[in-house]
Order: structure tokens, then sequence, then C-alpha cells
């Protein structure tokens, strides 16, 4: 019902910024709350960062705050994430993702994201 391509993946050397995009159709996007996961090789997926519909909350993982930054264009129906000063250990396919609840996305609800992307490689060099 709701599609999300992400783009802007990449590789990048320590110390190096990305900024990943994802572009969503299929509802009115401004209705959305979005948000990115991640899943490096061999470990389950994890929350990066959530934004409500209305761009007024913000919510990061632990290991991002103060590296990386969610904000949305709703008139390009578009959520961005940031990432700078970039680590190995962020290496990573990104996922974009939607759901009716900030409160799923941010974890502190269970059950299933409403959507998800396909996904975009990140590769952080030492």
């Amino acid at each position: 019902q709701v599609q999300l391509v992400e783009s802007g993946g990449g590789l990048v050397q320590a110390g190096g910024s990305l900024r990943l995009s994802c572009a969503a159709s299929g509802r009115t996007f401004s209705s959305l709350n979005m948000g990115w996961f991640r899943q490096a090789p061999g470990k389950e997926r994890e929350f990066v960062a959530a934004i409500s519909w209305s761009g007024d909350s913000t919510y990061y993982a632990d290991s991002v705050k103060g590296r990386f930054t969610i904000s949305r264009d709703n008139a390009k129906n578009t959520v961005y994430l940031q990432m700078n000063s970039l680590k190995p250990e962020d290496t990573a396919v990104y996922y974009c993702v939607e759901d009716r609840s900030l409160r799923t996305i941010v974890r502190i609800s269970g059950g299933p994201i409403d959507s998800w992307g396909q996904g975009t490689q990140v590769t952080v060099s030492s």
C-alpha cells in the first residue's frame, strides 16, 4: 500500500558523511510517521532514527546520537538521514520504514512495522 524507495548508500571512509533519501508513495506522506532501521551482516535489524508526521519529534538510537540527523520534506514525499562521522560499525543495509504509530518505530510498542523499503547498502571502510 505504501511504497518506499531508498537511495544514497555507498562506500565511504571512516569519518566521512553520507545522506540517505527515502521517497514514499501510495498514501498521504504528511500523515506518516517515518524512520530508519539498519541490519549488519549476521545481526538483527535495529532501530536507528524516527520522525513524527509533523516533524516536531525525533528519536535516535544511542549509538548514532550526535552523528545522525533525520528530517523530512513533505512537499517532496521524502525523508532523509544525514550521517556524519561515520564509523566502520555503521556498515549495514539501511531500511526506510513507515508506521501508523511512532511508538512502534522506536520500539516502545511491539508489533510489526507497517512498511519497509528495499534497503540501501552503506559500507564504511577503516
